[in-house]
This record gives structure tokens, sequence and C-alpha cells, in this order.
């Protein structure tokens, strides 16, 4: 076996780790660019980049979920890091290559689907939603301290050191890959032939999601996905410009912010989350992480002071519980040698909303003449000031951040759907119900799958 040990967890989290500080460091040099390539609707521009590279995420996540499933994780790690990551040193170099090579670079942008799939080879059943929010955790983590230096060498040392040591971590990324990370998936779970085993009527996205419109309970999940992730892909990539505009953050105090939240989340996803789903469940610690989502939302909506966004920042660190405890009911509840597959399809839903809530939260800003002035403006302003208010006296001063108080209410129909998940359906699978079989290999004495088609459900119902 290739790499350093048994494959664990502590790989996966190393892999994610690299791969989001590296952009972290590129955040203030990002606003920079983008302002400076399209001073006119800068928001709308963000929206589309982001829009085409998750429409290519969405497209691209169940084929290469279905294809780990067979050749392994390693490779694919390899390839969804790599292509991600390929856009960074363009930004000096090209900034309309970059922003090209960003919306084109979302075909492999499925690190996640990957990493969980890797964690759901080497863990137990039980061990699954301290992992996943391990690595969630991570992500968080990642993002703590890179925004804060890279403001800091931005300042000190200009942009193009930032973009020159995120490519050295970067590649620090790739070669850990290649020579620490060994492959997770098992010997006798791949196939004698590489082509053989591969359904490319799975690996469609549009029928993987009409697959999974089959089973009722991951047809609920995947549209809490959905409407729970719309708006917080929204507000990731326009929050940060945001509180410069809005608020009248510093780029100093921005990534003070980004640091203290993702403490936070670090302390909720690993600590808070663990004790929730012992105590109250799996579905109702999703239940109480999409409250606080909400409750963090209408906060974002209708604050219009900084304590209000430190506050509000406090409570989103709790919901980030939800993906986590998310992941963990699907991984329970899917077979080993479809996790891939499964987990590609959840990350293939939240890819669409990394492009479909950027730029739905950017015409929401249009709507309402939130626009980017000239940056340098906002150091020197108040912080009571809204400089890119076209009219401060109007429903911009009732409701500062229209499009956060839209995802409030999205979150809220999510809430609602979330509530009809079956209880009965999350209990743990029993062997003698096994569907899929491991490896290449197919079992004559398997029963059929329910459906005249021989469509089978992704997601075992243990009512049956």
């Amino acid at each position: 076996r290739q790499g350093l040990g048994e494959p664990s967890v502590y790989h996966a989290v190393v892999v994610i780790f690299l791969e989001f500080f590296a952009w972290g460091l590129l955040t203030t040099p990002m606003l920079t660019v983008l302002h400076q390539t399209f001073p006119q609707h800068t928001f709308l521009m963000n929206g589309l980049i982001h829009g085409v590279k998750g429409l290519l995420s969405f497209l691209s996540a169940p084929l290469i979920g279905a294809l780990s499933d067979v050749w392994g994780r390693k490779s694919f790690l390899l390839l969804t890091v790599f292509f991600t990551c390929a856009p960074i040193p363009l930004m000096k170099i090209s900034p309309w290559w970059y922003f090209a090579v960003i919306s084109m670079s979302g075909v492999f942008a499925v690190t996640f689907s990957v990493i969980f799939a890797y964690v759901a080879d080497i863990t137990q059943e039980h061990e699954r939603s301290t992992a996943y929010g391990l690595v969630s955790a991570t992500f968080a983590a990642s993002l703590v301290t890179s925004p804060a230096i890279g403001a800091y060498l931005s300042q000190a040392y200009g942009d193009t050191l930032v973009v020159v040591l995120a490519s050295g971590v970067a590649l620090l990324d790739i070669g850990f890959i290649l020579l620490a990370v060994p492959e997770s998936l098992p010997e006798e779970m791949r196939p004698v032939s590489w082509g053989a085993p591969i359904s490319w009527e799975q690996a469609d996205p549009f029928a993987s999601l009409r697959k999974v419109g089959q089973d009722s309970t991951v047809l609920l999940i995947c549209i809490t996905v959905f409407l729970s992730y719309l708006p917080e892909a929204g507000q990731y990539s326009s929050f940060f410009l945001y509180l410069r505009q809005v608020i009248g953050f510093s780029s100093e105090t921005v990534a003070a912010f980004i640091g203290v939240v993702g403490i936070l989340s670090i302390l909720a996803q690993t600590v808070v989350l663990g004790i929730l789903m012992r105590s109250i469940g799996n579905k109702n610690t999703i239940l109480l992480g999409l409250g606080f989502q909400i409750l963090q939302l209408a906060w974002y909506g209708f604050g219009s002071q900084p304590w209000m966004m430190w506050a509000a920042g406090a409570v989103a660190a709790m919901s980030s519980i939800t993906f986590p405890a998310i992941s963990a009911m699907v991984s329970r509840n899917t077979d080993p040698d479809q996790q891939g597959v499964v987990q590609g399809m959840i990350t293939g839903i939240r890819g669409l909303c990394n492009g479909l809530g950027p730029a739905l939260y950017g015409f929401v800003f249009y709507l309402f003449h939130v626009e980017l002035n000239e940056m340098a403006e906002v150091e020197t302003l108040g912080k009571a000031s809204k400089p890119n208010m076209a009219n401060p006296t109007d429903e911009s001063s009732i409701i500062p951040g229209p499009p956060f108080l839209f995802g409030a209410c999205s979150v809220l129909l999510s809430l609602l759907v979330a509530l009809f998940i079956p209880e009965h359906n999350l209990a743990l699978r029993s062997g003698s119900h096994k569907k899929h079989s491991t490896g290449a290999q197919a079992h004559p004495h398997s029963p059929p799958a329910g459906g005249s088609d021989g469509k089978e459900p992704l997601l075992e119902d243990s009512s049956v």
C-alpha cells in the first residue's frame, strides 16, 4: 500500500486543510483583483463566475464519485486538488485567465465528495459523525488564520508574495497526496476490469437525481441540503465584501472576524456535534443546526452595527453542525460500495448551490442598489456610514442586508422539509438486506431491487 501508514482520517484532514488554507490566503488579494477586473457590477460578475463553476461541479460530482468507487480515492484526490488550485498562480499572471480557469475548474472542484468517501472507507458507522465533523472543522480551521496572514502579507509586501505563498501551499498539498496519502478503498472492492462495473446512468447527475427521487428519505435530505446551502453559498461568496462596504469593517477586522468564527466553528463541529448526536439524535441535531442558521441570517439581514455582526457570527458557528450531521445520516444508510456515488450527489447539489447562491445574492444586492465603490474609501469612512447605498434613507436603512433575509426564509423552508424526514429510516442497516455487491462480482442469490426497472434506492429502508 503506497503512502505513510494505514489510511486514516488525519490524512483526509491534512488534504482539506492545505487546500483551503491556500485559498484563504487569497481572501484580500481576491477582493482587489475582482474589483479591478470588473469595476462595474462586481457582485454580479462574481456570481456569474461562481455560477459556471458550480454548474460544472454539479455535472461532474456524481461521475467522479462513481469512478472513485471503482478506481480508488487517491488518484481522484490528486486530480481534484490539482485542478482546484490550478488558478492560483494566474491571479498575478493574467486576471482574465484566472477567472476563466476558476470557472472551468468546477469540473474537478469536488474534493469534499472524495474526502467523505475516503473517510467512509476507513471508519465504522458509529464513528462517521465525529469523523465528518472533524473534516468540516478542519475546513473552518484552515480559514482561522489564513485570511489574516494573507491580509498582513499583502499590506506589508504586496499581493505577489501572497500568491506565491498560496501556490507553494497548493504544491505542498499535491506532494502530500502523492507521497503520504495511502489508498483507502479495499483491494477486494476494486474490479478486475476497469470499465466493466461503471454505470454511466449512475454517473449522470440528472439520472442520479431521478434515482434518488425513488427514495423518499434521501429526497427529503437532498431538498434540505439545497434549501439550506443555497443561502450559505451566497453568503460565503459576498460576506467579506459586505462587511467592508456596508458595515465598514477594515481588512484587519474582517480577518479577525473570520478567525473568531472559525475557532467557534471548530468547537461546534468537534465537541458540540458529538454531544448533540449522542444526546438528541441525528435528525434533531440537523433541525437544531437549521434553527441556528435561520437566526444568524435574520440577524445579518437586519443588523446594521458591528456588534450585531459579531453576535450573529457566534450563532453562525453553531449552525455549522448541520452539514456534517447530514453527511453522517446519508453515510450510515448507504452501502460501502456506493459511498462515492451518494456523497458525490450531495456534493453536486452543494456545487449547484455554489453557482446559484452567489448569483442570487449578487442580483438581490443589485436590486437594492448595494454595489462596490472604490475599496480604498472604506478605510477612511466611519462605520456608521453606508457609502454604497444609493438611498440610505429608504428601505436599505430598515433591511441593510436583504439577501440574508431572503436566505433566512429559504432555510426556514429547509427546516420544514427536514421535519418530514422519517425517524425509522435512520436506523443502521441490517446486514441481511444488503443489496449491493462488493467489487465486480455480483451475488446471484441477491433479492431483486424494488421497482420493475431494477433501480435500487440509495438508502436502505430498515422498515422493510
